[in-house]
């Protein structure tokens, strides 16, 4: 046996041993992998939500309330349904300030036969646009013509298929990208498609609430203003109050959900770190008991000609290899949580949760890995240098 291949035989030769330091390991690279990846996907999610929204004031009647939390609309990008005169967009649009604004159109489908739950149906003007339009614009090179929609991410529709929105059938012509929010689980249209389904929804008895012509509403209204412009304007729609409603100023929904993101990445950050601390002092608690029970087995090393530098390889060897493993089992766990539960994290967060690329969660996977097989060998280091310093009269005189 060559001190080359004795390490792996210890491993082998010591399930239990082995065992109890593997999992020690990989509670260490689980606890460092996921933390970043759901730190930087509530960061990745609020950006995301950001551009896609583009909007710094989102006017909805006071009526919305009653339905959902406004600001529900901006950060998880759910918009319920409700309903307001469109002769507000004019109104707003006139005002001092603004530089865009246009109004968008909410449906809630009972059921659609491209999902297994609910979905929302959202309606847009393409002339006037600058949110939804955009994004679609990645995808597809032409508007959406009538009775066309753009699917979100999470909407099981592939292009080119039928889907039957309220008994009316649409057809898919885009897919867009992820967003993080609720967003990807809504199709997108225009007005006049939208005017088509909200009748097509009236007359299967959905109850709208909405008096006279379903092309003479708006749902929200998202507005453009000039810098610095944003609070005055706020205020100004505010006081109007013709109809009631309610104005959502996305900056400062923003700031505050920085603020807590901020302080959600600390106490992250820190739980990490003491995760880190306790994990490695009970590594190097577990190799310093290891350690007296290898004495023995050190010294007869020792007495076969092994030097003090072999011994130190050998146990930092061991802990490499059980790091390698225990890393690699810990971050495989981590992604089996993390990418299957993706939308019950997002759920269960309340916030924009959009997972890194690829190339982010490897280049994770890689910094977790070389962080838990540096702590490894690290924790084993003075266990390693402990036992070759020993005395090998000593020890085996204890043994006699």
């Amino acid at each position: 046996m060559t001190p080359r291949k004795l390490p792996m035989r210890n491993i082998l030769r010591h399930p239990g041993r082995t065992a109890s330091l593997t999992v020690l390991v990989a509670f260490l690279a689980l606890s460092l992998f996921s933390g970043s990846v759901i730190v930087m996907s509530l960061m990745s999610g609020l950006r995301s939500l950001e551009n896609r929204l583009g909007a710094d004031l989102i006017v909805v009647p006071a009526t919305s309330r009653g339905k959902i939390d406004p600001e529900k609309i901006y950060l998880q990008g759910t918009t319920g349904y409700y309903y307001m005169s469109a002769s507000k967009l004019d109104e707003v649009r006139a005002m001092e300030g603004v530089v865009q604004a246009s109004g968008q159109v909410f449906l809630a489908s009972l059921r659609a036969d491209c999902c297994s739950m609910p979905i929302q149906v959202i309606g847009f003007d393409p002339a006037t646009d600058f949110t939804i339009r955009p994004w679609i614009g990645e995808r597809m090179k032409t508007d959406l013509g009538k009775m066309e929609v753009a699917a979100g991410s999470r909407v099981n529709a592939g292009v080119n298929e039928t889907i039957r929105i309220y008994g009316q059938p649409c057809l898919v012509a885009a897919r867009l990208d992820e967003s993080g929010t609720g967003l990807d689980t809504a199709v997108y249209c225009t007005m006049e498609t939208m005017a088509e389904l909200l009748s097509a929804a009236r007359e299967m008895n959905h109850e709208l609430k909405i008096d006279g012509d379903p092309a003479g509403v708006v749902s929200a209204i998202y507005v453009k203003t000039h810098p610095g412009e944003a609070d005055r304007l706020a205020g100004e729609i505010r006081q109007t109050r013709s109809p009631k409603v309610t104005v959502i100023q996305t900056r400062t929904v923003t700031s505050d959900v920085e603020r807590s993101l901020g302080g959600v990445s600390h106490t992250i950050a820190v739980l990490i770190i003491c995760v880190w601390l306790l994990d490695l002092v009970l590594l190097t608690a577990a190799f310093l008991l290891l350690g007296g029970e290898r004495r023995r087995e050190f010294a007869v090393l020792r007495s076969l000609g092994m030097s003090r530098r072999d011994l130190a390889y050998l146990a930092l060897k061991e802990a490499a290899l059980i790091s390698f493993f225990g890393g690699m089992n810990g971050i495989f766990l981590g992604l089996l949580i993390l990418l299957p539960f993706s939308g019950l994290i997002e759920q269960a967060l309340g916030l924009p949760y959009l997972r890194p690329g690829w190339p982010t969660m490897l280049a994770l996977c890689a910094a977790s890995l070389a962080a838990v097989c540096a702590a490894g060998p690290g924790a084993a280091l003075l266990s390693a240098r402990k036992l070759s310093r020993a005395d090998i009269g000593t020890i085996m005189r204890e043994g006699t």
